[in-house]
């Protein structure tokens, strides 16, 4: 096993996960067919298309800026702490605004049709209902996030206080 993780640089689980992801993959084009991922009359509205474009703008602008929030989170954070001399932080809050942010995110992309209210005529046609409520709703739901969120941190917060225990968390 020692052997196989140094060649192939992770578990075997890795690449059992990753044949499974590529498999799964296979599967759906074979459902949908090779044939139907490509518009004929719309090139741009082509699965194919949006795919690519999908990746490309994950990869090259997305991720990016995922990891420059993050290094901006993290850096605000030690300047909150200050120059002080370090000591184990009891709990740290980093997962704890990191895990709401992206379901907040999440959720933004996928109400955002409606938040903007794109295609608000066959919504309201279809529903009798406007898309007026979709911001209002995506910012409740995005402050309850992070409510729970900042809960659950006091809570972990309390107990490690009590129990005078170091959690280490990045």
């Amino acid at each position: 096993m020692r052997r196989f993780a140094r060649f192939y640089g992770a578990n075997p689980l890795h690449l059992l996960a990753v044949l499974f992801t590529f498999a799964l993959a296979g599967y759906a084009v074979a459902v949908v067919g090779p044939q139907n991922l490509w518009n004929q009359d719309v090139w741009w509205k082509s699965i194919a298309v949006w795919f690519l474009g999908a990746v490309i703008a994950h990869d090259l602008v997305l991720f990016p800026l995922y990891a420059l929030a993050d290094r901006s989170l993290t850096s605000g954070l030690n300047a909150l702490r200050g120059r002080r001399p370090p000591r184990p932080q009891p709990v740290s809050a980093l997962n704890y605004i990191r895990v709401p942010a992206l379901a907040s995110g999440l959720t933004l992309l996928l109400f955002l049709p409606g938040i903007i209210e794109q295609g608000a005529d066959a919504y309201l046609a279809a529903t009798g209902l406007t898309q007026g409520p979709f911001l209002d709703r995506w910012l409740l739901l995005t402050a309850t996030f992070f409510a729970v969120s900042a809960v659950a941190y006091a809570t972990r917060l309390a107990l490690s206080r009590k129990d005078g225990d170091t959690v280490s968390g990045s």
